[in-house]
């Protein structure tokens, strides 16, 4: 790029001037046009645009001499017709990711980092300002080479071979325009060659037989395209196959593969086989002898936790070494699998590995296998080294919170724990809770204070509690059963208080790595407000008829009519894309059922007469009858090293019956929409019922806020990761929640409809993420761009944005804080 600064060309520089401070008109002639202007900014723009504009001319001038900047690599793929386009763009963009060197970042095709690479000259000091400023801001020159270009060509022609590509020619060549250099390839594809037939080679020696055994489970299959990638993995395959039928040394270079390529139809014949030149002891069978536990191993007592003699053994005939019978010898019953007596198998051993280190009672685990000969019989001694976590711990935890709904306050929790309380590595949690929120800057209208005081325990054990004894040979973390009581009561001001108890019973445990199933029969949550601490101020609230009677009937139902007994069964389906994968997209999937009070009916007939109506119930207490599902579905896709597109689809449905009928859901089994982990343009809970506005005028105490019983939510987001600690987001929300049969609280537009889709909430917003490792602090700036009840005569509310009206902020910014992606 040149630029002539002479009078004859047809682009004239005149003059650029600037005035005195006190006149800050700028002057600028171009062609003898005068442009005025006001804006000091205009003198930085100019400056730096010309800065850019003459170092662009003298990149070239930096370079070495005879050497050129290396632009970036052009690809022409040259293919067979057998190849299609979508195979022809995968390679093109494979080989574009192989292709070194990588050029420079280059804006507009202008290489900027290197121009401020060179912007103040060599540096004279290490750790001078020209120093600082190549290495923050600059990048060093990526300069054009003929040997990249051959190094290049045999590395692309051996990835299309891997591939099935036989026969397939590369070549290249550097082309210089000006003082940077393209890399210019061909790439002359032939046919690809497809499996034609698998077979494996094998007689009657035992590792043969171990290698025949493994035919059945290949993963090459007839008519696959030919990749090498999935031989090396098929290698793999059949390696662990063989050493899980007790070829301890068994390595997948022990595997040949010969391939057999016909030309006149592209196929190839696989045939697998062991190596001749097998070391003899990979083909020999392996027992396991003895197993060997020392379950408080650690460096400063190691001489005396590994003592044999000091082992005791146990009923699976396991060696335990443990002086102070600190773990009960059942624990290693249920986690062990490796068994003495059984042959070798590379797959139990990872279930065992597996198992103690997911158990959380043991901070370090590693094993060693002994091998030694027992008359014609090889065997192997098995021994586990266990480090435990201290048994006992104590945390306390401070926070702090703000929400946007004008409510600021603090928590503290006190957690204490036991690793091994039952001495079979249960897991026991005692957690206390206190905590206030008080409202700030209601204006006139009255403000409340909320205190929060509750307790609960949290009893895990590593196994299924049941009479029967279940086998757990084949899972890879074992089951947990799960018991939780717990007690909360809130008090809303001088209003009221909720008392809630609530114990549940359940078993979590997952079928793979993927599937992860969570099953609780017994369920039980009582909610009961004490009639003696209404306060006055509820009574003076529905004796006024300036309150709405929506505002009324709100209060009335969750203070007067709000003791009840839920008594459910929740079954929970967990669903992760594999950990392995390689593929840019991974899904999750959460779905939930839940069932409340069949098992009630059949067992109570107490009839409660509860609001006029004639109720079933337990000890005075009515229960609730409902069904209740939902699923939360998340797709994430990388669209670069830095990029991610995340996405959430949540859908749930809650219908009542029998006892409940023409009721809403308990409240605590509602759903709800808005805040920092749902649609971020409202304050938590503020939207819905479907299009019932809250009444924010009149001079009465907010009160909770209403939710539904049918949710629906979608959410996408980009997220970019800038470096290490600092991520950004662009992210849109959409949702609202509506009730299914009650309409006496919200009213008629509460209710879902045929129309609910244009009760959808939407906004957006923009996000700033602070990554420190150990969690993630996130900030959501958000406003509405469609609010489900009408403003000004519609739903939309893009017009109306306006950031400089100090009240449109007010209303329309919704800043979040929180810990975590939302999604």
């Amino acid at each position: 790029m040149f630029i002539n600064l002479s009078a004859r060309k047809a682009v004239r520089f005149w003059h650029i001037g600037v005035r005195s401070k006190e006149n800050k008109s700028v002057l600028v002639s171009i062609n003898g046009a005068q442009v005025a202007t006001r804006s000091k900014s205009l003198v930085l723009c100019v400056g730096i645009a010309i800065t850019f504009l003459l170092n662009a001319c003298n990149v070239g001038k930096h370079l070495p001499a005879k050497e050129r900047l290396y632009a970036g690599t052009d690809i022409i793929i040259k293919a067979d017709s057998t190849v299609s386009k979508d195979e022809q763009s995968a390679i093109q963009e494979q080989l574009a990711t192989l292709a070194r060197p990588k050029p420079n970042s280059q804006l507009f095709g202008f290489p900027y980092k290197v121009a401020l690479y060179y912007l103040f000259g060599e540096p004279k000091k290490p750790k001078g300002f020209r120093s600082w400023f190549r290495r923050k801001f600059g990048q060093e020159p990526v300069l054009a080479s003929a040997k990249a270009i051959s190094s290049n060509i045999p590395n692309w022609e051996a990835t299309l071979q891997n591939q099935g590509y036989f026969g397939s020619e590369v070549t290249g060549e550097l082309k210089e325009s000006g003082y940077k250099a393209r890399g210019v390839y061909e790439v002359d594809v032939r046919p690809r060659f497809y499996i034609d037939s698998v077979a494996f080679l094998v007689d009657s020696t035992p590792v043969r037989k171990a290698l025949n055994a493994s035919l059945r489970r290949t993963i090459i299959k007839k008519g696959d395209p030919y990749n090498f990638d999935n031989i090396k993995l098929e290698r793999e395959r059949i390696s662990q196959a063989i050493k899980q039928r007790g070829f301890y040394y068994f390595l997948p270079d022990y595997v040949a593969i010969l391939a057999d390529n016909d030309t006149s139809i592209h196929r190839t014949k696989l045939y697998f086989a062991i190596k001749p030149d097998m070391p003899d002891a990979a083909g020999v069978p392996y027992s396991i002898r003895d197993v060997f536990i020392y379950p408080n191993y650690n460096l400063s007592t190691a001489r005396q936790d590994t003592n044999i003699r000091r082992s005791y053994q146990s009923e699976e005939l396991f060696h335990i070494v443990d002086s102070t019978r600190r773990f009960d010898d059942r624990l290693f019953r249920d986690i062990v699998a490796v068994k003495p007596g059984r042959k070798y198998s590379s797959r139990v051993q990872d279930l065992t590995l597996s198992r103690f280190i997911n158990l959380g009672a043991f901070k370090f685990v590693r094993n060693r296998f002994e091998p030694d000969q027992q008359g014609d019989s090889a065997v192997l001694d098995v021994h586990y080294y266990l480090t435990p976590y201290p048994t006992k711990s104590m945390r306390l935890e401070l926070d702090g919170t703000s929400r946007s709904n004008n409510f600021n306050g603090t928590q503290v929790i006190a957690s204490w724990r036991n690793r091994n309380y039952f001495r079979r590595a249960e897991l026991l949690t005692l957690n206390a809770n206190a905590g206030i929120e008080f409202q700030v800057g209601t204006g006139d209208k009255e403000s409340i204070t909320n205190y929060r005081l509750g307790a609960d325990i949290l009893l895990s054990f590593p196994r299924l509690v049941s009479p029967v004894r279940f086998n757990y040979d084949q899972r890879q973390a074992l089951p947990k059963t799960n018991v939780t009581l717990g007690y909360q009561t809130i008090i809303r001001g001088g209003l009221y208080r909720i008392n809630s108890a609530q114990t549940t019973f359940g078993y979590a445990w997952r079928q793979n790595q993927q599937v992860e199933h969570v099953f609780q029969p017994f369920n039980v949550n009582y909610v009961y407000v004490p009639q003696n601490r209404i306060g006055d101020r509820v009574y003076e609230i529905l004796e006024d008829t300036a309150v709405s009677p929506l505002v009324k009937r709100q209060y009335i139902n969750t203070i007067f009519y709000s003791n009840q007994l839920i008594l459910s069964t929740l079954y929970s389906f967990n669903y992760n894309s594999s950990p392995r994968t390689n593929s840019p997209t991974t899904f999750r999937l959460t779905a939930n059922a839940e069932a409340a009070g069949n098992l009630a009916s059949l067992l109570f007939k107490q009839v409660i007469v509860d609001d006029a109506d004639q109720r079933k119930g337990v000890f005075g207490t009515p229960y609730a009858q409902f069904l209740r599902f939902d699923a939360d579905a998340r797709l994430y896709h990388r669209l670069s090293s830095n990029i991610t597109w995340a996405n959430r689809l949540f859908a749930g449905v809650g219908f009542t019956y029998g006892n409940s009928k023409d009721r809403a859901l308990p409240f605590t089994k509602q759903y709800f929409v808005g805040g920092s982990n749902s649609i971020r343009a409202f304050r938590p809970r503020a939207i819905g019922p479907g299009l019932f506005t809250r009444d924010t005028i009149q001079n009465v105490p907010l009160f909770q806020d209403g939710g539904g019983d049918i949710r629906l939510e979608a959410n996408t987001e980009i997220r970019a990761k800038f470096n290490k600690y600092i991520e950004g987001a662009v992210f849109v929300d959409a949702g609202n929640v509506w009730t299914y049969s009650d309409i006496g609280t919200f009213g008629p537009e509460a209710k879902f409809s045929p129309d609910f889709y244009k009760q959808i909430a939407i906004g957006t917003g923009v996000g700033l993420r602070i990554d420190l490792s150990y969690f993630l602090i996130r900030f959501d700036l958000a406003t509405p761009l469609r609010k489900p009840y009408k403003t000004e005569g519609s739903e939309w509310v893009l017009n109306q944005i306006n950031f400089r009206d100090s009240a449109w902020r007010k209303q329309n910014l919704v800043f979040n804080i929180a810990v975590g992606y939302p999604f």
